[in-house]
């Protein structure tokens, strides 16, 4: 065994990628860079920054390879490979960009000098130039030259030189190598995990997936079949890495983590295949049960998918043919509504599922899984409280869906059932019953958390929104949709709430509708041991937590308002701070964000939901929640004027747990 240390410049580097001379071993993830960071990298690039070394390794056996992100196929290599082990997503990155890929359009302003993806209001700007016409092999620097002493440049002509010059030369820019020379799969793998977790905090799929790798080669091929067989079938959600978590959750149910991946390395490879074939029979019957019974067409409505596993482990300990009572598997979709409504998974999902899936092994499992959920003697119902300020992230999402397709709701556009309208990302399609257009222009003023409602949301189609709603009043458009698809979409019949001065009428009356729809659908599938009673409720002092997005003057703020234990609190955050401590969180980094004048820490933990410290509350949710309220707060910012003013002194009290699915509303519990 051998260690080599050599350079290669980056154009070198990009023509082995292509000629299949460099290839990914099977130990290694998938390509998950975002568009900002591939422009940062071409800049780093284009200063002379350093860029990082890169880590390869070079054996006599052929090894098991996945396919590179590159957007082409790669050729077969005339040599043997050299197999890249640290340096993936920048490979990537660069090949992309000096390929054209459609994803990655970097652009330069030749005057700012700065870097980014290509947008409309970029095409439109002379100064700013695509990087791949600068250096891709057509490029005409001369003609590029031309163009731009035309676009009234502030900076001299030799500057312009300067800096195209300087943009050519990033294909010469050198990169460290380091080759491990004849090194055992086993070993490479376990140098993969300690390289990669010095860079980024692997998450536990990643050790599982390294050292499945190494100890059976062509397993991972065989998590990418299943995946893409649920994937064809709406449930895109059961990717790799969901099945390695459920493959970790078979192999043992001793210890306070069932996830462990100590569990996985220290199992034989006999015990992860009985392992494997548990998990396969159970999503064999989970999935066919979800859409069956419970009539849900997709992953995305499933608000968390650690919600599944004990279901998965439960039909998989039992043989193919092995008829399971339908009281029993009643009773165990009842729980998973429950803890669904109850947000189960949404905190620390490893205690959790640890503590039900040990119940799985009672004598009657359903009982004790109800009893973690504190349901004993009375079942569950919603009520219209339960659903006030909820918005498209709540978990009720589901429950609207499945209330209005239990229903025999209908698309307003084609008649066909809502159950067909889910959109490429695999998500159902909806639009507001009041359009936001149309609440906004009535005399009453309306706040952006009450127009985004669950109780304004009606699944029906882009058509249905676009040729039927529009940004008509519900009263407008309405009397077009028959009686009985209202009745099944739980629309309110007074008149007067389908008008925009009784939207507030309308929230009240829907969410009323919805709560006995969804009550009625969770008494379905009650078992016969609990008693149609009420459920108690707190009386805990509510907690509460809107984000909101102000501009105004070039600046943008993005406001949190929160409120425990009565006391209020208010705090400023620069969303491009916050979304650069996102896209860290995305490759595993934590952050710290200002807040007004203190740091909030932005953390990401095993399960890839992140959290974030703000005065009174650790906020935990998804990156695509955080991304996606961001998003909200600014679709429809208000101006910086009206910005409150801010009162971010240090919460004294210890932080309480608050999830991203909750802001906006009263949490009680």
């Amino acid at each position: 065994m051998a260690v080599e240390r050599t350079n290669r410049d980056v154009r070198t580097l990009i023509t082995q990628i292509a000629d299949g001379e460099i290839m990914l071993p099977e130990i290694q993830r998938g390509y998950v860079w975002k568009a900002s960071q591939v422009a940062r990298l071409i800049e780093s690039l284009y200063r002379g920054y350093p860029a990082g070394s890169l880590l390869f390794w070079k054996t006599g056996q052929p090894a098991e390879t996945r396919g590179a992100a590159i957007g082409v196929t790669q050729a077969l290599p005339s040599v043997m490979p050299l197999y890249l082990l640290d340096g993936q997503q920048r490979l990537t990155s660069l090949f992309r960009v000096l390929t054209d890929h459609a994803e990655a359009q970097v652009v330069f302003n030749i005057e700012t000098e700065a870097f980014q993806n290509q947008s409309a209001a970029t095409r439109r700007n002379k100064k700013w130039i695509k990087v791949y016409d600068v250096v891709g092999p057509e490029a005409d620097v001369f003609a590029i030259h031309g163009e731009l002493k035309g676009a009234g440049l502030a900076i001299p002509d030799a500057e312009i030189g300067r800096r195209l010059s300087a943009l050519q030369k990033i294909t010469q820019r050198d990169f460290h190598m380091e080759v491990l020379h004849d090194f055992e799969y086993e070993e490479v793998a376990d140098i993969f995990v300690r390289v990669n977790s010095g860079g980024r905090a692997l998450k536990t799929t990643d050790l599982a997936l390294a050292t499945l790798s190494a100890r059976t080669p062509g397993f991972l091929g065989q998590l990418e079949t299943e995946s893409a067989r649920w994937a064809e079938r709406g449930y895109g959600a059961l990717d790799v890495n969901f099945l390695i978590k459920a493959l970790t959750l078979s192999l043992s149910t001793t210890g306070k983590r069932l996830a462990s991946v100590a569990k996985l390395t220290a199992a034989s490879k006999e015990t992860v295949e009985a392992g494997w074939v548990h998990v396969h029979r159970g999503l064999a019957r989970v999935v066919p049960l979800l859409e069956e019974k419970l009539q849900i067409p997709t992953t995305a409505l499933v608000p968390s998918l650690a919600a599944l596993h004990p279901l998965i482990l439960f039909y998989g300990g039992h043989e193919e043919d092995t008829k399971i009572a339908t009281e029993v598997e009643n009773g165990l979709l009842y729980w998973f509504l429950a803890a669904t409504a109850r947000n189960r998974y949404g905190g620390a999902s490893d205690t959790a599922l640890t503590q039900d899936i040990r119940m799985l092994d009672a004598e009657n499992p359903v009982p004790a899984l109800l009893s973690n959920l504190g349901i004993r003697d009375g079942g569950i119902s919603v009520t219209a409280g339960d659903l006030a300020g909820r918005n498209h992230q709540s978990p009720y999402l589901m429950f609207c869906y499945l209330a209005a397709v239990h229903a025999g709701a209908t698309d307003w556009w084609d008649g066909g059932p809502i159950s067909g309208g889910v959109d490429r990302s695999g998500k159902p399609q909806y639009s507001l019953v009041h359009p936001a257009a149309k609440l906004r222009t009535c005399g009453s003023e309306y706040s952006s958390t009450e127009i985004n409602e669950l109780a304004n949301i009606v699944f029906v189609s882009e058509q249905t929104a676009k040729n039927i709603i529009g940004s008509r009043s519900p009263a407008a458009y309405m009397p077009s949709v028959g009686a009985s698809d209202r009745a099944a979409h739980a629309i309110p019949n007074d008149p007067a709430v389908l008008e925009p001065e009784g939207y507030r009428d309308f929230l009240a009356a829907r969410r009323a509708l919805l709560a006995e729809r969804i009550t009625a659908l969770l008494d379905r599938f009650r078992p016969d041991f609990l008693p149609k009673d009420a459920t108690a409720t707190s009386t805990r002092p509510p907690r509460s937590l809107v984000f909101a997005g102000y501009t105004g003057a070039g600046r943008s703020v993005l406001v949190a308002e929160a409120a425990a234990d009565n006391q209020s609190w208010i705090g400023w955050i620069d969303p491009t701070d916050f979304e650069a401590a996102l896209d860290a969180a995305s490759t595993g980094l934590a952050s710290d964000v200002p807040v007004g004048d203190e740091i909030a820490p932005l953390r990401v933990d095993d399960e890839s939901s992140v959290t974030f410290g703000l005065g009174p509350f650790v906020i935990r949710g998804s990156l695509d929640q955080w991304r996606t309220t961001v998003k909200d707060a600014f679709e429809d910012a208000q101006p910086l004027t009206e910005c409150p003013e801010p009162n971010d002194a240090q919460w004294l009290a210890e932080p309480e747990e608050f999830l991203l699915s909750d802001t906006g509303v009263q949490n009680a519990a």
